[in-house]
């Protein structure tokens, strides 16, 4: 059967689908299977599916890259695994190999294995994605490297400056036990997507910790003698002065894993027992999205949407450090993005390069400030201004004129509801008219860890942790809600990545009025939602029934509330 007959039997894909993608193929060349995954009619795992039972393969949903042989790595490049697509996987008892594939109709990979195998191959089929990420980590083997390394550190004085280019660490062959350790925990970071790495010194041993979506797990414990030679080549890497350790310092590292470009924040803090080390990671490829991949429900994207499209107005994103909120207002920038529109950033620092956009780095050394910065902006004749974060009254106040001059700007500002925004412009020192008169609307956000769909089970919801979530028992008990039971995909943590709970407050005449009257934000929250403004738990408690987060990480993000009257 045809790949297209083979999708609309059994993955579900339409006709009409199918049709489209064909006329786009005559349109504009390309695989029909690759077309109907970029139109979203199927997803690449069904692709895969259909693939593999047309050209009579078996087909692999899930890689153990811990269990491939190293002498079959050994044999392929890691470039030639990557860029064909293929991967070994293991050696059966007749001696042949089993490859994955993402294409099993490319003959000439198949024989370019046979040549650098020099056995006989069974093929099977996989996503691009799985093979990719088994790929990186199979070459990788951070963690056995990492213990390895550890075992055989020696302090040493490694205090020469060295200049240390942009390279992919999966291809540094340097054997110095140091400097292979320190590749090999930024490389597992990378593999595992962890957003932050401490390097912690106690009194008689050193601990290597990752953040992985908003959660802290210990990695390694290399020995207290090989402190100060891993915070060395760490300083070294980001430029920082490795014989100053009496004071604070931040520097940067570039390189890339895996072909991936990454960001490194370096800040070491002198402590009683040596410099603390901690490593924020930025992966540019993960903080452009779309803002219909950040978890909105349909009438927030739709609310968001409707302020982003105004001409004048401040929109302010707001929630604790590391909830996303740089992300979603990169996405909102994205969205209106066009010739015709002046767009103009200041940061702290600049995350990503968008096309198009002016943007500027805060440099407290010489004085551009968040303030500074915003005030000779206003000179520039923008129509879109975004502003790293409002701090300060100053900040406000210049950003305030702004909005009032006809021009949109965004910013984030730190408190723990939206509500709470407009009180804490007050608590500033900004006249309440003012805040009144040019806020448009503040969304509150947070992150929760989705559960890994490898591993996850369906039960019912408990009267417990609906009175813990603050909803009626007698509503909600007994619907059916998911929780990952811990699996290798997910390094046994039942969560796979994270999507933003959201509370989306749009500020009316009612609203008006009560920051006018100096109320305080617990009126302000419950005048919005008597106007249909959903709370953060709300819009977790639906993400639960939908089965994508736990009660557990709802919980955990929020500050307790009755999300029920």
């Amino acid at each position: 059967m045809r790949i297209g007959e083979l999708l609309i039997r059994h993955q579900g894909v339409t006709a009409e689908a199918v049709d489209a993608a064909l006329e786009e193929q005559v349109e504009r060349g390309g695989l029909l299977g690759e077309l109907l995954v970029g139109a979203k009619a199927v997803d690449e795992s069904g692709l895969a599916m259909s693939l593999a039972q047309q050209a009579g393969c078996g087909f692999r949903k899930q890689i153990d890259a811990n269990a491939i042989p190293d002498e079959l790595l050994d044999l392929i490049p890691l470039s030639f695994a990557r860029a064909r697509q293929v991967l070994p996987l293991e050696v059966s008892d007749d001696g042949s190999v089993v490859v994955v594939v993402a294409d099993p109709y490319d003959l000439s990979v198949v024989s370019d294995l046979q040549l650098m195998l020099q056995r006989p191959l069974v093929t099977e089929v996989a996503t691009s994605t799985l093979i990719t990420a088994s790929a990186n980590s199979a070459y990788d083997r951070a963690t056995r490297l990492a213990e390895d390394a550890a075992e055989g550190l020696e302090e040493s004085h490694a205090e020469e400056e060295e200049e240390f280019a942009i390279q992919d660490i999966l291809d540094a062959e340097d054997e110095a036990p140091i400097i292979r350790f320190v590749h090999s925990i930024l490389s597992q970071a990378v593999r595992e997507r962890a957003s932050d790495i401490h390097v912690e010194p106690f009194e008689r041993e050193v601990a290597v910790r990752f953040r992985v979506d908003g959660v802290l797990r210990e990695v390694v414990r290399p020995p207290k003698a090989a402190q100060s030679s891993i915070t060395s080549r760490i300083k070294v890497m980001a430029g920082l002065n490795i014989a100053e350790k009496r004071l604070p310092q931040d520097g940067r590292i570039r390189l890339k894993r895996a072909g991936r470009d990454i960001d490194i924040r370096v800040s070491t803090v002198p402590t009683s027992h040596g410099e603390r080390v901690v490593m924020r990671l930025l992966d540019r490829s993960a903080v452009l999205k779309p803002l219909d991949d950040l978890g909105f429900a349909q009438s927030q994207l739709d609310g968001v949407d409707r302020l982003i499209k105004r001409s004048h107005g401040i929109i302010l994103v707001t929630g604790p450090t590391g909830s996303g909120k740089t992300t979603t207002l990169y996405g909102c920038l994205s969205k209106i993005n066009s010739p015709d529109k002046n767009i103009l950033t200041i940061e702290d620092p600049v995350e990503y390069q968008l096309q198009g956009v002016g943007q500027v780095p805060v440099n407290p050394k010489i004085d551009l400030t968040f303030a500074s910065g915003l005030r000779a902006f206003l000179r520039q004749d923008p129509d879109v201004i975004m502003v790293g974060e409002i701090r300060d009254k100053d900040t406000a106040e210049i950003a305030i004129q702004a909005s009032l001059t006809g021009h949109l700007v965004l910013s984030t500002i730190h408190t723990n509801d939206a509500a709470s925004a407009m009180t804490r412009l007050v608590d500033m020192g900004v006249e309440a008219f003012l805040v009144a008169s040019s806020l448009a609307g503040v969304l509150a956000q947070r992150l929760v860890r989705t559960v890994c769909d490898e591993c996850a089970e369906t039960l019912p919801l408990s009267d417990g942790a609906c009175r813990e979530l603050g909803v009626d028992p007698r509503i909600h008990a007994g619907k059916p809600v998911r929780r990952g039971t811990g699996c290798i995909e997910c390094q046994n943590t039942g969560y796979k990545g994270r999507t933003g709970i959201y509370e989306l407050l749009l500020v009316d005449d009612n609203v008006r009025e009560l920051v006018l009257t100096n109320s305080d934000a617990a009126r302000v929250k419950k005048a919005a939602r008597e106007y249909g403004m959903e709370t953060l738990r709300e819009d977790g408690l639906r993400k639960i029934l939908n089965g994508e987060t736990t009660v557990a990480e709802v919980c955990r993000v929020t500050t307790e509330e009755a999300v029920l009257d």
